[in-house]
């Protein structure tokens, strides 16, 4: 469960996909089935002044937030990252990461929380950033307007609708069909071979660019450096073989390219939040 310091914070326009999360806040809000269909767990909007401070030590789905004003700090690739207005940042599931708000004007987002399970494909892929440029009005509305149905005529059609927008929001950040089609050749061809010794120097060849392009692409189109990009896949690959199957961590280690044990682990924590001995547990 969420660890959180919640001083001045304000939820609004909550709709819940299902009955599982017992917290009062979540058990108050409307009930929309059809989120569930999109395996989405909740959604909302979110006002939170200092101080303000979550942390989840295992997140059981992706997370996806849009800042509508003001700013804050979210941990994510084992490190702190701010969201601005016009920002969305996208958090991976089953890691840990946290959030908090920072500066004096209050930090307005709008989030669409998901619940998958270890063994399935999450909407995080290869092209997903981790943070980047969006406009939030689109889902914000969208969630307005969820909720404004499940509270009044509850109309199947309507709910329809308001969730396939809701959900079509978050893909068009998280997979975006428009990127560079260098980048998502290279990181094809980068999770087809994560054991492969890649280098930025690789990675550009393979891209055909220069290192500071492909610098620039990655950070303005995934919110990560190339090697990071690199990192990211094998973390999650690791997750998931960590997860999913009965091989030794020895053997996981080789698989995404890491030679050094202990430097693999090293990784892993500073990524994933605990080292591959606790995922497995």
């Amino acid at each position: 469960m969420p660890v959180a310091l919640e001083m001045e914070i304000r939820r609004s326009h909550v709709v819940r996909g299902d009955e599982v999360d017992d917290r009062e806040w979540i058990q108050a809000s409307p009930l929309c089935p059809l989120l569930a269909q999109h395996h989405i767990a909740h959604v909302g909007l979110l006002e939170a002044s200092e101080p303000f401070e979550i942390a989840r030590p295992d997140q059981s789905g992706t997370f996806m937030l849009a800042c509508l004003s003001g700013g804050g700090l979210v941990k994510v690739d084992g490190q702190w990252k701010r969201v601005a207005a016009g920002q969305a940042c996208l958090q991976p599931p089953f890691v840990s990461n946290e959030m908090k708000t920072t500066g004096r004007e209050p930090w307005r987002i709008c989030w669409v929380r998901y619940r998958e399970s270890r063994e399935s494909n999450p909407i995080v892929s290869a092209a997903s950033p981790v943070l980047g440029t969006y406009d939030p009005q689109p889902l914000l509305h969208a969630i307005q307007g969820l909720h404004a149905e499940c509270k009044g005529e509850a109309a199947p059609a309507m709910l329809h609708l308001w969730t396939e927008l809701i959900h079509s929001y978050v893909l068009r950040f998280a997979q975006p069909h428009q990127a560079d089609a260098r980048l998502w050749k290279l990181w094809e061809a980068v999770q087809n071979s994560l054991e492969y010794p890649w280098s930025l120097e690789e990675l550009a060849h393979r891209a055909c660019v220069c290192k500071e392009h492909l610098r620039r692409l990655c950070r303005n189109e995934l919110g990560r450096s190339p090697m990071q990009q690199v990192t990211f896949l094998r973390m999650q690959q690791a997750r998931h073989l960590l997860a999913t199957t009965d091989e030794k961590v020895e053997t996981i280690t080789r698989q995404i390219g890491y030679t050094n044990p202990h430097t693999f682990s090293n990784t892993f924590k500073k990524w994933i939040g605990w080292r591959p001995s606790e995922q497995r547990r």
